[in-house]
C-alpha cells in the first residue's frame, strides 16, 4: 500500500500463479494473514513467496499456464534480538490443517524449489537460520481485520452474499463475499 505504482505492479500476469479456489481462499489466505501479522509485529520482515515450477505440470487455458502443485513462503525476521526464519510449502489444495504442520525450515524449502533465498546473508548467518525452526518464536494468531469488528457484525459477516459488482462483460458477478460493502475483492472500490 506505500505505492500505487507496486500495488498496479502486483496485478502483472508474471506475479500471478493459478491457485484453486479452495487453496486461494483457505490455508493460504491463512498464512498470508498470519505473515501480515507478522510484519505488524515486527515492523518489517522479509517474505519470499511463490510457486513451485516443475516439468509436467497441468497447464489451462490457450496459452497453456501452468497449474502450480505446490506453493512456497519464507519468512526472514532480522528485527532481532533474536534473528530467525521460518518456511512453507502448500500443496495447491483446500486444508482445515494448522499452518504450523506445514511449517519447515528455509533449508527444506531451499532444497524443495532449488532457489537460494537469502544468499547476501553472511554465510553464518544464513546457515543457523536457515537450517533450524523454532515454532513457539512465532506468533500463530492472525490479527486480520475481523477480529476487531463488534460480535453482531461478525456473527452477520459469516455468511456469504452474492457480489453485487458486474463484470467486464456486463454480467452480474457469481462471486460470494463476507465483505460488508456487498462487493467482492474484485469489485470492492470500484
Amino acid at each position: 500500500g506505500w505505492s500505487s505504482i507496486a500495488m498496479a505492479e502486483s496485478f502483472y500476469y508474471s506475479n500471478i500463479s493459478p491457485q484453486l479456489p479452495a487453496f486461494n481462499r483457505g490455508i493460504w489466505k491463512r498464512l498470508e494473514e498470519l505473515v501480515r501479522t507478522w510484519a505488524k509485529e515486527k515492523n518489517a520482515i522479509y517474505v519470499v513467496t511463490g510457486p513451485v515450477l516443475t516439468n509436467g505440470l497441468p497447464a489451462i487455458g490457450s496459452n497453456k499456464v501452468s497449474v502450480p502443485r505446490y506453493f512456497y513462503k519464507v519468512i526472514l525476521d532480522c528485527t532481532g534480538p533474536n534473528i530467525k526464519g521460518i518456511g512453507f510449502i502448500l500443496p495447491n489444495v483446500g486444508s482445515v490443517a494448522p499452518l504450523q504442520n506445514y511449517a519447515l525450515t528455509i533449508n527444506s524449502v531451499e532444497q524443495f524449489t532449488g532457489i537460494d533465498f537469502f544468499p547476501m546473508l553472511p554465510d553464518a548467518y544464513e546457515n543457523q537460520i536457515e537450517s533450524s525452526i523454532c515454532i513457539p518464536c512465532w506468533t500463530w494468531r492472525s490479527s486480520t481485520t475481523t477480529t476487531h469488528i463488534k460480535a453482531a457484525t461478525r456473527q452477520k459477516l459469516s455468511v456469504s452474499a452474492r457480489c453485487k459488482g458486474t463484470t467486464e462483460a456486463g454480467n452480474i458477478c457469481k462471486k460470494r463475499t463476507l465483505n460488508t460493502s456487498g462487493y467482492c475483492h474484485l469489485h470492492n472500490g470500484h
